[in-house]
């Protein structure tokens, strides 16, 4: 999903999108149908998968999860990471990289449109999901243990 296209979508789901410069290291924050997004941050490609996991906390989350140290923060925040990684990484995308001669983890996600970091995270919750099973898709096979692999059959 390109970057205009999801804040089209947050704008239709009454989320507004708000760029301001954090003092802190944080990237993005979801609060009450708003996100809050860094501007500093350089890419719009990075910019995209924070907005995308925001979103992801706007759809899963509750209460404040600022507290990484509480294990029911950190399973909201791994249910948002999982929301972001279906929004943002089709399967058909995969196919496409694969198609067009990308083979690497980083070809595929620059392909994509998306960070090397969030791609290789969405690689390990489909890993979680799927783990020996390939996902089937026409004649294809997508396998994610023990790497990511992309077999036409």
């Amino acid at each position: 999903m390109e970057y205009e296209k999801l804040l089209n979508k947050l704008y239709d789901e009454n989320i507004e999108v708000y760029e301001f410069p954090f003092k802190g290291k944080g990237k993005g924050y979801y609060f009450d149908n708003s996100i809050a997004l860094n501007s500093k941050i350089d890419t719009e490609v990075e910019r995209k998968c924070i907005i995308a996991e925001e979103y992801g906390h706007h759809k899963t989350s509750y209460g404040n999860i600022t507290d990484q140290n509480d294990v029911n923060n950190r399973k909201q925040e791994h249910l948002a990471r999982k929301v972001a990684a279906s929004y943002l990484i089709d399967f058909f995308d995969i196919i496409n990289a694969y198609e067009n001669g990308y083979r690497t983890d980083y070809e595929i996600a620059e392909h994509i449109g998306v960070t090397d970091e969030f791609f290789l995270e969405s690689i390990e919750y489909y890993r979680q999901i799927f783990g020996l099973k390939p996902k089937i898709i026409g004649n294809y096979h997508i396998y994610f243990e023990p790497r990511l692999m992309i077999i036409e059959k």
